[in-house]
């Protein structure tokens, strides 16, 4: 009968296949706890009752570590990459209009300074690359 009253009401939250309904409760003093809680924050999940769990049941518990500096240096590679394709648009721009507006020889020896700044930027590129390279294998943990 009970079955039948909730087939009938169609409001609300659908019941789950499985509901968890044991409780339990423990208590910890002040040094256990604050083991716990660093645990529980290098886990970098949001409810303790999932890490707990995870950790009972010997499930998998990723461990997230956040360098600050690791971070900050994406931060700016990203800002110079997005400079990097700033360039790149503005060479385009640059090709077009020296190509319409100048004489052929004209344009050919603006091209040629265009051509040396060109192996500029390259050899800086490599040098970010190989400096990023380094950064990965001695800094960042596989």
């Amino acid at each position: 009968m009970a079955t039948e009253k909730r087939r009938k009401h169609k409001g609300g939250r659908k019941p789950k296949i499985d509901p968890c309904k044991h409780r339990y409760a423990i208590s910890l003093n002040d040094v256990d706890n604050a083991r716990f809680l660093s645990l529980f924050e290098a886990s970098g999940m949001d409810v303790k009752a999932h890490f707990i769990t995870a950790t009972l049941f010997e499930k998998p518990v990723k461990v997230v570590k956040i360098d600050k500096g690791t971070v900050d240096y994406y931060m700016r590679l990203t800002s110079f990459y997005s400079q990097f394709r700033a360039i790149g648009v503005n060479y385009n721009q640059l090709t077009k209009a020296i190509k319409s507006a100048f004489t052929e020889r004209m344009a050919l020896a603006l091209l040629s300074k265009l051509e040396k700044a060109t192996f500029q930027l390259a050899e800086i590129n490599k040098q970010v690359i190989d400096l990023t390279k380094q950064f990965e294998e001695r800094w960042l943990q596989k």
